[in-house]
């Protein structure tokens, strides 16, 4: 199946090197890191072991890329661990990965969304504007007290 796919004229151009996926592995590291998880991190629970807890992640984000490099050179066409995981494993495990895959995006855009907001109201109620917790806070939210 993978094998017809690629020589068919409208196939996909491998476009990502090895650099590129490292590179997208720092960037969520980043992204999400810094701007949303750190300073709640660091404030109420971890300290300076924050730093450490970020160089453990860097160095598996680090192997993920590796397996990702080695998977696209076996596999002849673009792919992702969708593909992988067909080609490897079958049909219907595949078909979860890939569920499973939008939902950690939902879920995941969602989390930055909010971290982000806290960080947009946070940063207007410093120049006096105020926006209400209805408004400001993440679903389902409530307060134990």
């Amino acid at each position: 199946m993978m094998q017809g796919a690629s020589d068919s004229e409208h196939s996909l151009k491998r476009a990502l090197s090895a650099t590129s996926l490292i590179f997208i592995g720092i960037g969520c590291i980043v992204g999400t890191g810094i701007f949303v998880i750190t300073g709640t991190a660091a404030a109420q629970y971890a300290g300076p072991a924050l730093s450490i807890s970020f160089i453990i992640s860097a160095v598996l984000c680090m192997f993920v890329a590796l397996c990702y490099t080695e998977f696209a050179s076996m596999i002849p066409i673009s792919g992702s661990a969708y593909s992988y995981a067909y080609t490897t494993v079958g049909e219907l495990i595949a078909w979860f990965i890939g569920w499973n895959l939008v939902l950690e995006y939902i879920f995941g855009a969602s989390l930055v969304a909010v971290g982000w907001s806290g960080y947009v109201v946070s940063f207007l109620k410093d120049f006096g504007i105020v926006i209400p917790p209805a408004l400001s806070s993440a679903p389902f939210t409530y307060d134990n007290g």
